[in-house]
C-alpha cells in the first residue's frame, strides 16, 4: 500500500495578541486539512475529505459565514481532493473508500466528489450529523448540502477490539481501523492505518497543533479557542488528548500520531515521503 499525505484545505485563523520589543500584533496560523489517500490493490481510500469542490466554488452554500471567519479558509480548488487524486493520473471512479474521523464541514466536504464510493465512519458521528434535531452549532459544522447527493453511508458501532489500549476498535479493512476518540463531536474517531511495520493515526480534531503532544502541551491561544469552541464532550476530549500523549510517548517508535490541521506534522510526512521516493 502507497500512503500519500494531502493538504485539502488551507486555513489562516487570526492568532493571538503577541507582544515584542517593536509593539504588539495578532500572529496568524497556518492550518490544513491532512487527509491520507492510500493506493490499495481494492482501488484507492482516502481517510477524511477536506473540503470539496463546491465548498471552494459556492463557500455561501455550506460553509457559514461565520465558520469562515473564524477559520479563513483560502478556498483553492486544487486542493480538493477530487483535483489533487486526479493530478495523480486516477479518477474520482477510482476511489472506492472514504474513512471519516467526523463529519465536520472540513472533513466531509469532500464527499459529494467521490459519490460511488462507500464512506465509513462510526454510528453516533452519522446520528449526530443527519439527525433531526440539530442545534444551531451543529447545522454550522454539519451542512446538509454535503451529502444531499446520497453517500452510502456504512456506519461502525463503537463496540470491539482493543489497540495499543483504546477500546472499541472496529476494522475496515485489515489495514484501517477506526479508533473511538469521542469529544470534538459525539461520534469522533481516529484513523489508523499500517504502513510497512508501523501504525500511522490519523487523530483527526483530537488536537490542533503538534506540541501538545509534547510533555510541554502547549496550544496557540485561537487554536485553544477553536478547540473549546467546536468540542461537545469537553472532559472526554481531555481524557482522549491526553491518552494520545501517553500512546505517543510510550509507542512512538510503532504509532505515528498526527492531527488533521497541523501544518507541521503535514510537511513532516510529505518531506519524508519525498525522501522515500
Amino acid at each position: 500500500m502507497k500512503v500519500h499525505h494531502l493538504n485539502c484545505g488551507t486555513m489562516r485563523p487570526l492568532g493571538g495578541k503577541l507582544v515584542t520589543g517593536e509593539g504588539s500584533y495578532f500572529s496568524k496560523t497556518e492550518l490544513v486539512c491532512h487527509v491520507l489517500l492510500l493506493e490499495t490493490d481494492d482501488g484507492l481510500t482516502l481517510v477524511d475529505s477536506g473540503m470539496g469542490v463546491d465548498d471552494v466554488r459556492t463557500p455561501d452554500d455550506t460553509l457559514a459565514r461565520s465558520w469562515r471567519l473564524m477559520s479563513r479558509p483560502a478556498l483553492d480548488e486544487r486542493e480538493t481532493a477530487l483535483r489533487q487524486v486526479e493530478a495523480l493520473g486516477f479518477t474520482a471512479a477510482d476511489v472506492r473508500t472514504v474513512v471519516l474521523t467526523h463529519l465536520d464541514l472540513d472533513h466531509g466536504g469532500g464527499l459529494r466528489d467521490f459519490p460511488h464510493a462507500d464512506v465509513h465512519l462510526s454510528a453516533e458521528e452519522l446520528a449526530a450529523a443527519t439527525g433531526p434535531h440539530k442545534s444551531r452549532n451543529d447545522r454550522i459544522r454539519y451542512p446538509d448540502e454535503q451529502w444531499e447527493h446520497g453517500p452510502r453511508w456504512v456506519p461502525h458501532e463503537t463496540t470491539g477490539e482493543t489497540w495499543f489500549g483504546f477500546d472499541g476498535v472496529r476494522e475496515v479493512s485489515p489495514d484501517v481501523l477506526l479508533v473511538p476518540l469521542f469529544g470534538h463531536t459525539h461520534g469522533h474517531t481516529g484513523v489508523a492505518v499500517r504502513d510497512g511495520d508501523r501504525w500511522l493515526l490519523h487523530a483527526g480534531d483530537s488536537y490542533f497543533f503538534h506540541a501538545e503532544m509534547t510533555p510541554k502541551r502547549y496550544c496557540p491561544p485561537a487554536l485553544t479557542y477553536m478547540q473549546k469552541r467546536m468540542q461537545v464532550l469537553p472532559e472526554l476530549r481531555v481524557a482522549n488528548q491526553e491518552r494520545l500523549r501517553e500512546l505517543v510517548r510510550d509507542h512512538g517508535a510503532e504509532v505515528d500520531v498526527f492531527s488533521a490541521h497541523d501544518a507541521t506534522e503535514l510537511r513532516r510526512h510529505q518531506d519524508r515521503a519525498a525522501v522515500v521516493e
